[in-house]
C-alpha cells in the first residue's frame, strides 16, 4: 500500500499556512490548500484529510505532492493548463481594436459590443472579451483642456512655487468663488437607506434662489476664511478682500492664487490692492482650475453638504454652508500640493505635441 509523502514544515510556512487557512479575503481554493498541508503536516491520512475538508481524496494527494515538490508557491497558484488556443478571436482581435479607437459608427460617437459585433459579423461576446483584454472601455471619456495662455510656464512655476516653497513671514492663499450654488428642495419626501437598498431622491426639484460663496483657503494650516454674498461683482469681491484683511494677522504679507475672471481684474479692485500693499495677487493660467487649490475644497463641501442637501430657502443654504466651514476650522486639514513645476509642464508638452499631431493630420 502507497504511503503518503511525510511533511514537515518551518515556522515561517507554518505561520503563513495558517494565516491562510483562516484569512477572510483568502481565496476559498487557497484556504482548502492550506488546510490540507496543515492536516498532512500533522500526520493524517489523506481519506482522513479529504473528509475533514470536504473533497476526495485525489485532491489531497495531488496538492500534498505539489507542497511537497514547491512548497508554498505550489499550492499559492494553479498549474498551467493547456486548452486549445482561441485562434478566431485572435484573428479578430487587431480588427476590433482597429475599429475601436480609429472608427466610428454611423449615426453614433462611439461604438457598442453589438453594433461593432454586427459590423464586423462576430458575436457580441468576443467583442466584449477582447475589449476586457484590451482595457478598451468605448462608453467612457474623460474632459481635458490645454492652456493656451502665452505666460503659462512662468504662471505655473509662480503658484507652484508658492505651494512648494512659501515665502517667509507671509500667508498663501487660494482664493475663489463658488457662484451660482442653488437652494433646492425635493418635490417628494426622499426615502432613507437601509440594508440592501440605496437612498433615494427625486430627480425633480424647486429652485428657491442661488448664492455665491466665496472662499479663501490657507496652505498653512488648512483654515478656510468664507462667505456667502448674492452677487459675484468687482464690489463684493474687494467686501471679501476686507474680510481677509481682517480675518489675517496684520504683521504678514497676504499671497493669494486667484483665476482670470475679470472681476479679479477691475479698476477699482486694482487701485484697492495699491492701497493695501501687504496683498500680493498671484494669477493661474487660463483653463487652469486645476492649480488652484480651494478648488478641491469646493469639490468636498459640494460631495458632502450641497448636492444631495434639501434646502427651503436661500438661508438655509447659507446657514449649511456656514456651518460647514465652522465645522472645518474647528479641525482643519490641509491640502498639500506635491507636483512639480517641470513634471506639469512636461506633461503639458507632451499633451500639446499630440494634439499638434491631431490637427496636422
Amino acid at each position: 500500500m502507497r504511503q503518503a509523502v511525510a511533511i514537515e514544515l518551518s515556522q515561517e510556512e507554518r505561520l503563513t499556512l495558517e494565516r491562510w487557512a483562516r484569512g477572510r479575503s483568502t481565496p476559498a481554493r487557497l484556504v482548502q490548500r492550506a488546510r490540507i498541508v496543515l492536516e498532512a503536516a500533522a500526520g493524517a491520512q489523506n481519506i482522513d484529510i479529504a473528509q475533514s475538508v470536504g473533497t476526495d481524496r485525489l485532491t489531497v494527494a495531488r496538492w500534498r505532492g505539489r507542497f511537497v515538490r514547491s512548497r508554498l508557491e505550489g499550492i499559492r497558484r494553479d498549474a498551467h493548463r493547456s486548452g486549445r488556443r482561441p485562434t478566431k478571436r485572435c484573428s479578430a482581435a487587431r480588427t476590433i481594436v482597429e475599429y475601436t479607437t480609429q472608427r466610428r459608427p454611423a449615426n453614433a460617437t462611439h461604438w457598442t459590443t453589438r453594433t461593432l459585433a454586427r459590423e464586423l459579423g462576430l458575436s457580441h461576446s468576443m467583442v466584449h472579451r477582447v475589449w476586457r483584454a484590451e482595457g478598451l472601455k468605448p462608453h467612457l471619456d474623460r474632459t481635458f483642456k490645454v492652456s493656451n495662455d502665452r505666460h503659462f510656464v512662468e504662471k505655473v512655476c509662480d503658484v507652484v512655487g508658492l505651494y512648494l516653497d512659501p515665502p517667509e513671514h507671509a500667508l498663501v492663499l487660494s482664493v475663489d468663488e463658488k457662484s451660482q450654488i442653488q437652494a433646492l428642495d425635493r418635490t417628494q419626501p426622499s426615502l432613507p437607506m437601509y440594508p440592501g437598498r440605496a437612498g433615494t431622491r427625486t430627480h425633480d426639484y424647486k429652485r428657491h434662489g442661488t448664492t455665491t460663496l466665496f472662499a479663501a483657503l490657507s496652505m498653512a494650516e488648512g483654515r478656510l476664511i468664507g462667505t456667502c454674498m448674492k452677487r459675484h461683482r468687482h464690489q463684493e469681491w474687494i467686501r471679501f478682500l476686507k474680510l481677509i484683511d481682517e480675518e489675517t494677522p496684520a504683521e504678514l504679507d497676504l499671497h493669494l492664487i486667484v483665476d482670470n475672471y475679470s472681476t479679479h481684474k477691475h479698476e477699482k479692485v486694482k487701485r484697492w490692492l495699491e492701497r493695501h500693499p501687504r496683498f500680493h495677487v498671484h494669477f493661474i493660467p487660463t483653463s487652469s482650475s486645476w492649480l488652484n487649490m480651494v478648488e478641491r475644497w469646493f469639490r468636498e463641501i459640494t460631495d458632502k453638504r450641497i448636492r444631495r442637501g434639501v434646502f427651503r430657502s436661500v438661508e438655509q443654504l447659507v446657514k449649511a454652508i456656514m456651518d460647514y466651514i465652522e465645522a472645518h476650522n474647528e479641525e482643519p486639514s490641509r491640502f498639500i500640493w506635491t507636483a512639480k513645476a517641470d513634471d506639469i509642464l512636461a506633461k503639458v508638452r507632451r499633451a500639446k505635441e499630440v494634439l499638434d499631431k491631431i490637427s496636422s493630420v
